[in-house]
């Protein structure tokens, strides 16, 4: 009898932690993996065209724009304010001072995507909380959003200096660097994507073996950081990036260029001048 009490014991000091490796290894695949949720057949296969991270992405964008129409309802611009109303104004005043130092007064017009974005971003990080899936730990997710960032960069670009102009500036400051320069076209959105990726993902990761290895307490004060302040800081990383993007392709040219154009055009206009003359 007590040899096969010592058996028992020796088998469960052996394959005991290799049974709970595998089971937690097992957990962490399952709440890695994305679920599909609609299939398409197109040419004999499966095609997922609607997945986890999209249902959570359209949940959270339509709270969002429910809580836009509450919290902007009845608001007023004379009288007492409520208080609604004040907390939304100071919030408002501070994105748009913040902005304003990055962007200017030429590239506010683009304020709204980025606030819009870091709310996004920001509800998206901290969904964990209520115990689903943050969809910006998919690449798909986080790759469409640097995608539409530089797109953006670059109408602002093209809006502000023209297409010829915009152009030009991959030239700058001599013409040798054009390739690198043309090479941050597929550089800056992958940085912004593998960034935010990278950091909801590792987050994320280290919460689920938390739960699987503490599941009392300490997840909850470690949720506190991952899915509030470092959701948050990512989400504020991502727009300041932009930000500077959208701020470096709208800068106005330099003052000696300013005054060779200026001197061009002096010359057709003496030229033009002299022909009508």
């Amino acid at each position: 009898m007590l040899d096969i009490v010592l058996q028992e014991r020796r088998y469960c000091m052996i394959f005991g932690p290799v049974t709970m490796e595998l089971d937690l290894q097992k957990e962490l695949v399952e709440q890695l993996e994305i679920n599909d949720y609609f299939f398409v057949n197109i040419g004999g296969r499966q095609i997922c065209w609607l997945d986890e991270s999209t249902v959570v992405s359209w949940i959270i964008m339509a709270v969002i724009i429910l809580l836009s129409f509450i919290l902007t309802r009845n608001l007023k611009a004379e009288g007492k304010l409520s208080k609604r109303q004040l907390l939304l104004e100071m919030c408002y005043t501070k994105l748009e001072d913040f902005f304003k130092g990055i962007l200017g007064e030429e590239g506010m017009k683009y304020a709204w995507w980025l606030m819009s974005t870091a709310i996004f971003i920001g509800a998206s990080n901290m969904v964990g909380i209520f115990g689903m899936k943050p969809p910006t730990k998919s690449i798909q997710v986080t790759g469409a959003l640097a995608l539409t960032s530089i797109i953006l960069v670059e109408f602002a670009g093209i809006r502000a200096k023209g297409l010829g102009g915009h152009l030009k500036a991959f030239a700058k400051p001599v013409a040798i660097v054009a390739p690198i320069n043309l090479l941050e076209l597929v550089i800056k959105p992958l940085s912004l994507c593998m960034r935010l990726f990278g950091n909801i993902i590792g987050a994320f990761i280290i919460m689920e073996l938390l739960k699987a290895v503490v599941p009392v307490f300490l997840p909850t004060v470690f949720s506190l950081y991952f899915d509030l302040f470092d959701g948050f800081l990512q989400a504020y990383i991502f727009v300041f990036l932009t930000a500077i993007y959208i701020s470096e392709a709208i800068e106005e040219d330099e003052p000696e260029e300013k005054l060779k154009k200026k001197a061009k055009k002096a010359k057709k206009q003496s030229k033009t001048k002299k022909a009508t003359a």
